[in-house]
């Protein structure tokens, strides 16, 4: 079995990390596909919504195999490991920031380190009771290395974001849904269904408009209000004049059920 399977089902992508031997950690070889996956994924008309999740009820993932990778090569070079973070890891982020469908993390176990990270890059996160989260990089003497000091503070505030960053505690996924980390907790039994009725419920919308109030909540947060009101402004315009807002406005008017094609 591959480490890393990609499905497609009803407009639904998902990416599931398949080492539960491992507790889902992930190497250089699933990073560069998981990466490649999301660039893919841009201009795939068949994916509406992509979910991230773990294989087994273990783990969501515990960050990166320090033992299958050089990184933990003590004869590296700053430069080198600098790198390896950056050419590598972090691709993963930087191929999410320039995707503008919604990505739902399923997280079915702890989440750990660089495993937390890749749930909190997320635009949605839906956790397993039994879930348990934890920056940790701090418990072995680092920083945080794919973009938690980055996220966090979006999340939960910087005062929090620092206490989980510099005690590296574990939070329960009840308190992660209380101080913002997650949108939703569910049952364990429960994960997997509840993730797909919430990924199916996106994909089922304006394939544009959920991409435009996406992009449009992203460059809002890093805008002055006349600019927002700007970009906001052209995106509507854009989105008012396509046939899935029209067929929007006649089911309503019909009281029928739309059926959108993503122009």
């Amino acid at each position: 079995m591959p480490d890393l399977e990609w499905s497609v089902d009803n407009l639904v992508g998902t990416i599931r990390l398949n080492r539960p031997e491992r507790r889902n950690a992930f190497t250089f070889g699933m990073v560069r596909e998981w990466a490649q996956i999301l660039r893919d994924v841009r201009t795939d008309d068949s994916v509406r919504v992509v979910v991230l999740t773990g294989a087994g009820d273990r783990a969501f993932c515990s960050g990166i195999d320090l033992g299958s990778i050089s990184n933990a090569n003590p004869d590296l070079t700053p430069l080198e490991r600098k790198s390896h973070l950056h050419d590598e890891i972090h691709q993963v982020a930087l191929a999410l920031e320039a995707l503008d469908k919604p990505v739902i993390a399923s997280i079915n176990g702890a989440a750990v380190g660089a495993g937390l990270d890749m749930a909190l890059m997320c635009d949605l996160r839906v956790a397993a009771r039994s879930a348990r989260l934890s920056e940790g990089y701090i418990k072995v003497g680092l920083t945080p290395g794919d973009g938690g000091a980055y996220y966090l503070p979006r999340l939960v505030g910087t005062a929090k974001a620092l206490e989980l960053l510099l005690t590296g505690d574990f939070v329960s996924a009840d308190e992660a849904h209380r101080i913002g980390m997650v949108n939703r907790v569910v049952d364990d039994d429960d994960l997997g269904a509840e993730t797909k009725a919430l990924a199916e419920q996106v994909a089922a919308a304006p394939p544009v408009t959920v991409r435009m109030i996406k992009r449009a909540t992203y460059q809002s947060a890093r805008a002055d209000l006349r600019t927002s009101l700007d970009l906001i402004s052209s995106h509507f315009a854009v989105v008012a004049a396509t046939d899935d807002a029209a067929e929007a406005l006649s089911a309503l008017q019909e009281k029928r059920v739309p059926t959108f094609q993503g122009k």
